[in-house]
């Protein structure tokens, strides 16, 4: 038997290279742009990398990461148990939302006590909103995905209506709400930032990003909790078979990736944001950790690093226009990445095809074998 592989046949085996070999193809197909266009590919990509390269451009690139990790936690959460937890949105902004309530009208607590109760009443918030559509899958039968688009949009207009109440409402002319006490801020302090040149809003939310990637992973992998989900996320049919409760894992499954979507709201507003504006457009967070889940390959730690590129290109894309280069390029890129990894299935279809004559050469070696 031929124990060698042919490169087609490792890169459909191998998850990794057909990420790696999707961002190489996003950024061919960038550069492509920029020559129709009459720019430097040299220019636009030198200064998309310099940008990213120095300490404080780095804790920029930290800075916006940090909502792209765990909301690329939450979804690729969901996608380990069969889910497409496609609410991560709605459920970022009703924990962002419910951040800011606790943040303002209990600002005077103290921060060990304020910043903890913040991030538990963001989860809380998430959580609820992934329960609901959980129970309207496992008690009516209706479809998630449906259920989650329409969530998404009663979440965005829910939090325009509660920046509009007079107590969470900014006292200035802005289309706000007021500002977070500053006991619920996860910034790093003035002279912390002063000392290392890092940039303004650096803050320790990365830390507890780190801390979720771990957690997640413990479970996904470590627990029986875990074995349960991916057990469903396999075959539902096959799960039942075996006593799994599939209702009940996908309850859990959703309420977890809820709680994550919306911690990732907390820590954007409380590093970054310090208030939210009443929206004339989704964000995007959540939908963007459906991309770094993606590249990621749902793996925790290849969500953290993939959570961190997705961080550099969204900063650094946000100075070509210095050399010219319009900042939308970064649009085209993380497109043409995510394309190419949805259509990664081909690659995986590689192994079952071969050469004619090593098939005919496979079906008498079969043959033989079968006669002995």
């Amino acid at each position: 038997m031929d124990k060698k592989k042919s490169f087609l046949v490792i890169l459909s085996e191998t998850r990794f290279l057909h990420i790696l070999l999707s961002i190489i193809l996003g950024f061919v197909v960038g550069a492509f742009f920029l020559v129709i266009m009459g720019l430097s590919v040299g220019d636009a990509y030198g200064r998309l990398l310099s940008s990213v390269t120095s300490v404080k451009g780095f804790s920029y690139v930290v800075v916006y990461a940090i909502p792209y990790i765990v909301t690329g936690l939450s979804v690729a959460f969901s996608f380990k148990t069969g889910v497409f937890n496609i609410g991560a949105e709605g459920q970022f902004v009703m924990g962002s939302m419910a951040a800011a309530v606790v943040g303002i009208l209990l600002g005077d607590l103290p921060k060990f006590v304020l910043i903890p109760l913040c991030f538990l009443v963001a989860m809380a918030a998430g959580a609820l909103w992934g329960v609901v559509v959980a129970l309207l899958k496992t008690k009516r039968g209706i479809n998630e995905v449906l259920s989650m688009i329409m969530f998404n949009w009663i979440a965005f207009y829910l939090s325009n209506f509660i920046a509009g109440i007079p107590a969470i409402h900014s006292d200035g002319t802005a289309e706000a709400t007021k500002n977070i006490s500053a006991n619920a801020s996860t910034l790093l302090s003035k002279d912390f930032i002063s000392q290392y040149k890092l940039c303004p809003t650096a803050n320790w939310g990365i830390l507890v990003a780190i801390v979720l990637t771990v957690v997640v992973w413990l479970i996904i992998d470590k627990t029986t909790l875990g074995y349960r989900l991916k057990a469903v996320g396999f075959n539902k049919s096959a799960a039942e078979y075996g006593g799994i409760n599939v209702n009940r894992s996908i309850l859990t499954a959703l309420a977890i990736s809820g709680a994550l979507a919306g911690l990732g709201g907390a820590l954007q507003l409380m590093g970054m944001g310090s208030r939210i504006s009443v929206f004339s457009s989704q964000e995007g967070f959540g939908f963007a950790g459906i991309v770094v889940a993606l590249m990621g390959c749902s793996n925790p730690f290849g969500v953290l690093a993939a959570g961190l590129f997705y961080g550099a290109l969204i900063y650094g894309g946000s100075k070509l226009n210095l050399v010219g280069a319009p900042t939308q390029l970064v649009n085209v890129i993380v497109g043409t990445v995510v394309l190419f990894i949805a259509i990664s299935v081909v690659f995986e279809r590689i192994k079952y095809i071969q050469p004619r004559g090593r098939r005919k050469t496979a079906s008498l070696q079969d043959g033989k074998e079968e006669s002995k």
